[in-house]
């Protein structure tokens, strides 16, 4: 039987672990996207949604995620499977139950969430920030619209709008992105478990 005491902490880790999913992927109701689709991942930036198989390889890797919005931070697991035909990820809340659960498949994309989370996330920007963390930069460079990509050894940027850094190999160590016009940070650490 839950106490008191433990309930409020429940309940308090499932409005933070919700709210860091609103700030991280901001609302809005959208159908399942597909690939090629355009996301607004800034103001007047666009990425188009290239595929998996342009990844240009297979990977499986558990990451820790601390998400920073208006001074809060919050934190989740997530397990991120990448091949050619499919992306599959899982995000855990800190109590390790299941929130979400995003298939990028055959052009499309499926969500299951947890009831407890809003219908109102996008999984396109959850995707979108993924891409620009990890997919090549050539691939991200053709998908960008109306910013300029430079990118330097281990640093990414889209305009003067998001900052992409990454320390040693990005699918085994840290990672982070910078949203800065929606004023949210990323940070990652990924350990590879899978080719």
């Amino acid at each position: 039987m839950l106490s008191f005491a433990n309930y409020s902490f429940y309940r308090s880790a499932m409005r933070r672990f919700a709210l860091c999913l609103l700030c991280v992927v901001l609302p809005g109701c959208a159908a399942a996207p597909t690939s090629g689709e355009q996301v607004l991942v800034a103001p007047g930036i666009t990425l188009d949604l290239p595929s998996p198989a342009d990844l240009g390889r297979s990977v499986e890797v558990v990451q820790l995620v601390t998400a920073r919005h208006d001074g809060e931070s919050f934190v989740f697991e997530g397990r991120l499977l990448i091949r050619p035909d499919r992306l599959v990820l899982v995000g855990s809340d800190s109590m390790g139950r299941r929130a979400m659960t995003v298939t990028w498949e055959a052009g499309k994309v499926e969500v299951e969430r947890a009831s407890w989370l809003p219908e109102t996330l996008r999984p396109e920007n959850i995707l979108a920030d993924i891409v620009l963390l990890y997919w090549p930069e050539a691939v991200v460079r053709n998908a960008i619209k109306g910013a300029e990509l430079t990118q330097w050894a281990g640093n990414r940027r889209v305009g003067d709008a998001i900052l992409v850094s990454w320390q040693g190999e990005p699918w085994s160590g840290g990672s982070r992105l910078r949203n800065i016009p929606w004023g949210y940070d990323l940070d990652i650490q990924s350990v590879t478990v899978g080719p």
